[in-house]
């Protein structure tokens, strides 16, 4: 269990170089008015083989190993920082969706997924593709690998854009992170779906999710399909009752002795509940937030853990994705080009019909539509779940993780513009025919710009 002392020194020199320079790119990027966290992923590709890498190869493999007790104890740091942010966005979503947000979330969570997955699954059929495929993959799955990267939206990077432009707590964030949460589940059914297609087992199932594997693959995508959304809505139900009262029980010692420490007990033990179930233990965090958000004196501990997950966990877990890529060797910039087109062509145009279907205002579809075509961390789990898997080339899994992080920083900057010069992201179109409690009837600007509000 314990390192050596030369493994202690690589570990902490390595989260000390990437703390150092997750932070300083990010601090420049906020200067330049970019987004901070696509400075923290520039920041790890500066440390990867991309920069130092192909400068000094062997400093590079010293100061941040891939393979090793030090990358093992790197990798769990990454794992906690990706959870802790999952668990931040959770503590924001615990407001109630009006009537019209909900009708925008049914409408672009149809439009936005349907119509980019469709185009996808047609042009990877259509073209081809096969060197494109890995070792383990097939036509099929390669194409419902395009479609899904076509398709969906990254909760944790469009989160941290909009915690750093403080519009967290908006209508405009309920309905983007909503919709997200919704598309996270078909990405983890069609991805199951995929692995078992592919028939790439890579043993690192755990609890129930190993009896998926023995079992016909409708039964296991049925599985796949219902177990989390049957976990969101219990504890989206029942969840922040659950916390408060274990919280204020005379025996529960830890959140008398430290309120943070039993907050992050909560938070783990429902990610663990969903690695038992089979499910993506992000889902525990996420639900985790739910669950504490607004509860009675929980106030202070979630400040607490929210300070230090911004100053080291998350920078860290950012920084980390930038690490892991190699451009040099391994990226097809004629490839990338028409493929970040057509994925932003198809999901922009999808979410924007479908917002306006919902009766959100030109601008606010626009918003809507810029704000879910970033991919981010779902698009960087897709892509080395199915190259680890041996279902997509290297040269794929590349531009896979390039596409996540150009539509990411695509889609901060078009929120930054908006936030910056005080416009309202979610506005109502006054045509729009709706019923007497309908968006009609109330003001023009439901979501006000939080930096308008204040001039």
């Amino acid at each position: 269990m314990s390192l050596s002392a030369g493994e202690v020194a690589q570990v902490l020199t390595s989260l000390i170089l990437l703390v150092i320079v997750a932070h300083s790119t990010a601090y420049v990027f906020k200067l330049i008015k970019q987004p901070p966290v696509i400075g923290e992923i520039v920041g790890g590709l500066l440390l990867g083989p991309t920069v130092l890498g192909a400068v000094w190869p062997q400093f590079q493999n010293e100061i941040v190993p891939e393979e090793g007790p030090a990358a093992s104890a790197l990798g769990v740091i990454y794992q906690l920082g990706l959870l802790l942010l999952v668990y931040l966005t959770g503590t924001e979503l615990h407001g109630r969706a009006t009537k019209a947000e909900k009708r925008t979330i049914v409408s672009v969570s149809v439009s936005g997924l349907v119509v980019p997955f469709a185009a996808g699954l047609a042009v990877a059929y259509s073209l081809g593709l096969a060197d494109l495929s890995g070792a383990n993959g097939s036509q099929t799955t390669l194409a419902l690998v395009f479609g899904l990267a076509i398709a969906l939206t990254s909760i944790p990077v469009i989160s941290r854009i909009m915690l750093d432009l403080g519009i967290l707590r908006s209508s405009f964030a309920r309905i983007v992170l909503t919709v997200a949460v919704l598309e996270d589940v078909v990405l983890y059914v069609v991805l199951a779906i995929v692995m078992g297609v592919a028939g790439a087992r890579s043993g690192e199932t755990y609890g129930l999710g190993t009896l998926m594997g023995e079992v016909p693959l409708a039964w296991g995508a049925l599985y796949f399909t219902v177990a989390p959304m049957l976990f969101l809505a219990i504890h989206i139900r029942y969840g922040q009752r659950i916390f408060s009262t274990l919280a204020r029980m005379r025996w529960n010692v830890l959140a008398q002795r430290s309120p943070t420490a039993f907050l992050m007990i909560f938070i783990f033990s429902l990610c663990l509940m969903c690695a038992g179930l089979g499910i993506d233990p992000i889902f525990g965090a996420l639900t985790a937030g739910i669950c504490e958000a607004g509860s009675s004196g929980a106030d202070q501990a979630r400040e607490t853990l929210r300070n230090i997950s911004l100053a080291f966990f998350i920078p860290v877990y950012f920084a980390v994705v930038g690490l892991k890529l190699d451009l040099i060797r391994h990226f097809d910039v004629v490839f990338f080009l028409w493929f970040l087109g057509l994925a932003c062509l198809a999901k922009f145009a999808s979410v924007w019909v479908g917002a306006r279907v919902a009766g959100q205002s030109p601008s606010a579809a626009t918003n809507i539509a810029a704000a879910m075509n970033a991919r981010g961390g779902p698009g960087i789990i897709l892509a080395s779940t199915t190259f680890g898997a041996g279902i997509i080339s290297e040269s794929f899994f590349t531009a896979l993780v390039v596409l996540s992080i150009v539509t990411s920083q695509m889609a901060g900057i078009w929120l930054a513009r908006v936030v910056s010069r005080g416009g309202a992201l979610v506005t109502y179109d006054p045509d729009f025919d709706a019923s007497p409690s309908g968006p009609r009837q109330r003001a023009a600007h439901e979501d006000e710009n939080p930096k308008a509000a204040t001039k």
